[in-house]
């Protein structure tokens, strides 16, 4: 709706070029956080793997960090899709094949979180009241 409201005029397609280029620079976002997590926690491992001394917890914090890292980035790739559907593509495939990928994406959340934290997201940490 908002797309054939906003694509009737000149502006509408300036409009429309815009908000394609947030979403697309909202991806970049999510993929440049992704990449340079990576990057800058395998060479943290690596040094406190070669340079320290191993430690056990090493490779726990490797992985936390990591799941961590892609949380964010999933995140943030939702959001630029649903910015790209509601105001671009706002047909019902659009919609349909939006919510899958948000199902899709929560459930890799929810399987990092149990990796991460060892419980799923509703329950309580242990100790809390």
């Amino acid at each position: 709706m908002l797309y054939s409201l906003i694509a009737s005029s000149a502006e509408g397609d300036i409009i429309l070029g815009w908000i394609e280029i947030a979403a697309l620079a909202i991806e970049i976002l999510a993929v440049t956080i992704i990449v340079v997590s990576i990057g800058v926690l395998t060479a943290q491992f690596l040094y406190r793997g070669i340079i320290r001394a191993p430690k056990r917890d090493n490779w726990r914090r490797y992985k936390v960090g990591m799941g961590r890292s892609l949380l964010l980035g999933l995140e943030i790739l939702v959001a630029a899709d649903v910015v790209r559907t509601v105001a671009l593509e706002a047909t019902l495939e659009s919609v349909v094949v939006l919510g899958f990928l948000v199902f899709i994406r929560t459930f890799l959340s929810w399987s990092l979180i149990v990796e991460i934290e060892g419980r799923w997201p509703w329950q309580r940490e242990e100790g809390e009241a």
